[in-house]
Order: C-alpha cells, then structure tokens, then sequence
C-alpha cells in the first residue's frame, strides 16, 4: 500500500515541486495540498495522510499551531517540517509540538524521498546538519524544566541506558554497537521505552530527555532523577 502524502505550503510552485518528485516513486501518492495551515488541518482530517510535508510559516495559521493541532486529532499522521530555514525556534516548537522529523527545503529530492518514508515507517529524521544546534537549543529555553513523568520510574535500567544514548543522537546501529546487543534488542528496547512514556516516536523521546535533565548539552552523562 502507497504511503500518502499531504502536502501544506503557501508557495504553489513548492508544492508542485515536491509533488513531481514524490509521485514519481511507486510507494508514495500525494493525496492532497493545502496552502495553509487551516487547510491543512481539515485535509488532515478529510484525507488522513500517513505523512505531512510543513511549511513552518504559513498564511491564517502557521506550521507549528497547525502541527500541534493535528498531533492531537490524530494518532497516526505525522507530520515532516519542511522548511527554508536553517534552525530556529519555530522548529524547536513544532519539534515540540509533535513533529516526527526536520529536513531543509534545499535538501536533494531524493533525501525528501528518504524523509517521507522514514516518517511513515514511524522512525523519526532530523536533517544531521542541525542535530546538534538544535540540541544546544534546549540551553537556552528560559521555561524551568518540568517534572519528569513518573512513567520513567517503570523503566529498566537498560531502558534507561538506551534512552540516554538515544537522547545523545545516537542510531539504533550505534547503540547496538555501544552495548554490545543486537539491532533487533536495541529497536525492542526503543520501542518498549516509546510505550511506557505514552510518546509517538524518538524526537519526542530526545526532546522529553532534554527537558527533564535526563540528559544536558554538554554533559552525556545520566542524571535520573532520584
């Protein structure tokens, strides 16, 4: 079965752009366009994507109010913020808010390609070359950290481990290698981890560590709470 797409951008000629490049390959349809963030949201609902390519800024209702909204409609699109921007704060928000993956409007067509299903796989992307600043973000944020979520409590000390390595951006391949385990043990482990924290997928792990101090810039080592 096709992955379909919903593309949301205010620029006619963006969407048309990406989608030639994603209904030339024969698991991905585009099943529909929105040229802003309202439209979006009805889309999302009327058509129920598996994935959403966004714009940030966006005309009626910007990228990250209309990601947050259909992270809470929806249990199963995931949005792919999309943007000409490098790294800002509207990222870090719809990161936030709920968006499973980060890629630049200037990336080669076929790492959209790449992007699109990795998101629909339910696997999360960051573009590498903003990894790391948008780490060092969490440094910066004048909200006081929240609470940890007393479901930490119910993980293993493994669980905990791969957690932290996960937060530090490490792929599974990595971690495995770290730990001397297997993949396969490693993505049970991720996925046990995402169940018990109730979160979609590993962005909102990594933003979940950063924000509870599991894990802070500069400083890889665990610091669960007691």
């Amino acid at each position: 079965m096709a992955i379909r797409v919903l593309l949301a951008d205010d620029q006619a000629m963006v969407r048309a752009g990406f989608a030639m490049i994603l209904d030339a390959q024969p698991d991905i349809e585009v099943a529909g366009e929105a040229e802003d963030g309202e439209q979006a949201v009805a889309e999302a609902d009327r058509l129920a994507p598996d994935v959403i390519v966004m714009d940030i800024q966006m005309p009626r209702l910007d990228g990250v109010s209309a990601t947050r909204a259909i992270a809470r409609r929806t249990g199963t699109a995931r949005v792919l913020v999309v943007t000409t921007f490098d790294i800002d704060d509207y990222v870090f928000q719809a990161l936030r808010a709920g968006a499973s993956g980060f890629l630049l409007k200037n990336a080669p067509p076929e790492d959209l390609v790449r992007a699109v299903r990795v998101v629909a796989a339910g696997d999360s992307l960051l573009a590498p070359q903003v990894t790391t600043r948008l780490i060092e973000a969490f440094c910066h944020q004048p909200a006081p950290l929240p609470a940890p979520p007393r479901e930490l409590e119910q993980l293993t000390t493994r669980e905990r481990e791969v957690l932290t390595l996960v937060a530090q951006g490490l792929s599974n391949h990595e971690i495995a290698g770290r730990l001397v385990v297997s993949h396969g043990t490693v993505r049970t482990h991720v996925a046990r981890i995402l169940m018990k924290l109730d979160l979609r997928d590993r962005v909102q792990a990594v933003v979940l560590a950063y924000e509870t101090g599991i894990v802070t810039p500069g400083n890889t080592d665990r610091t669960w709470p007691r």
